[in-house]
């Protein structure tokens, strides 16, 4: 499954990276058998971990998380009898299954096969280190609890793909394993029409533009997601955007994923140098155009307090039915917050 700014199929995901701690916890540790033959780790360990794809083993030994006798190997180390094995990862390890609660979700279109829910800022998708409760899945495992999703207990609402915790817009969630099957290809293979509107600072070059580079882990604050523009690292990801309204510091785009990255219209933007408005983790909140004093610095501050979160949306999303096969599409208005900052600006720019 790909995800809208998020990866889904990587040991080493999270919700909310930001909220991760530097601890690391053990999760696997495995004894090779005397009578193992000679096998590379990656396939080793793709056999002997449940539920774990080839990619997800081979991103987290990549990601330094897979040591071998307390070494960190490559993929195509050869395991030997008697060689112990273990994976940690930046969240304890959880025993459990996703709670149910009951939540007001603001569901757009539902049918047997899918539904479409607008999830507000600050609701974090799914459940990771420090948010196990209160997220949209346990919401959604409540209301779709009678559902075949439900297997020998185990709640799997759906999800075919995830937007940051503090982005706000449209989520498609499948309902039936054909649902999620069909949904999942269409985002792998990139047919699916997704938009965001963004407000960034200053003027990015031109009407319309494309950034492209790869994007993977900042090699220093693994918090990030940094840009690869030689493709040394990370994976290619490709964003599309087109300004809709300028106000001089900063500038409402739309902006089209070709790709689904982790925070990757975040970190494109903040690559060309127009990182998005009160984006604290990609540096937008702080005044990146104009004079820091004065009535402007007073007003941008109290923008900030009217809007505390990137000011990024999913705006529109449209894909084909599994079933129907009908062209669907969904828009969702944004948010009070976005919306208010957004008069805001247009307003000081009218001055």
């Amino acid at each position: 499954m790909i995800d809208d700014e998020f990866e889904a199929d990587e040991l080493l995901d999270s919700e909310a990276d930001e909220e991760h701690g530097d601890e690391l916890y053990e999760h696997h540790r495995i004894v090779v058998d005397r009578g193992q033959e000679m096998l590379r780790i990656d396939k080793f360990l793709h056999s002997r971990l449940r539920n774990t794809s080839r990619n997800k083993v081979q991103d987290a030994i990549r990601a330094l998380a897979v040591e071998v006798n307390g070494v960190a190997v490559k993929p195509n180390y050869r395991v030997k009898p008697q060689d112990v094995i273990t994976v940690t990862l930046p969240e304890p390890p959880r025993e459990g299954r996703v709670v149910p609660e009951e939540m007001p979700l603001d569901i757009r279109y539902e049918d047997a096969e899918l539904l479409i829910v607008n999830k507000p800022a600050g609701l974090v998708v799914h459940p990771a280190y420090g948010h196990w409760q209160g997220t949209l899945v346990n919401g959604l495992a409540h209301h779709l609890a009678n559902l075949p999703t439900g297997r020998n207990g185990e709640i799997r609402p759906g999800l075919v793909h995830r937007i940051d915790k503090d982005t706000s817009g449209l989520l498609v969630i499948g309902k039936t394993e054909f649902a999620m099957t069909h949904l999942s290809l269409q985002f792998f293979h990139h047919t699916i029409q997704r938009s965001y509107l963004a407000l960034v600072w200053g003027t990015p070059p031109g009407p319309t533009g494309t950034i492209t580079g790869h994007l993977g882990r900042s090699m220093r604050d693994r918090k990030v997601q940094a840009v690869y523009p030689g493709g040394e690292q990370g994976k290619p990801a490709v964003t599309h955007y087109e300004v809709l309204e300028n106000f001089g510091p900063v500038t409402l785009v739309r902006c089209v994923l070709e790709t689904g990255r982790t925070h990757q219209i975040r970190a494109h933007m903040q690559y060309l140098g127009h990182p998005l408005f009160s984006d604290a983790t990609y540096g937008g909140d702080r005044i990146r155009v104009g004079q820091n004093n004065g009535t402007y610095r007073a007003f941008v501050e109290n923008a900030f307090q009217l809007m505390p979160r990137q000011a990024l949306h999913a705006r529109s999303l449209g894909f084909v039915h599994p079933t129907s096969g009908e062209q669907l599409l969904f828009e969702a208005e944004l948010p009070e917050d976005f919306a208010a900052v957004l008069e805001k600006w247009r307003n000081w720019a009218a001055t």
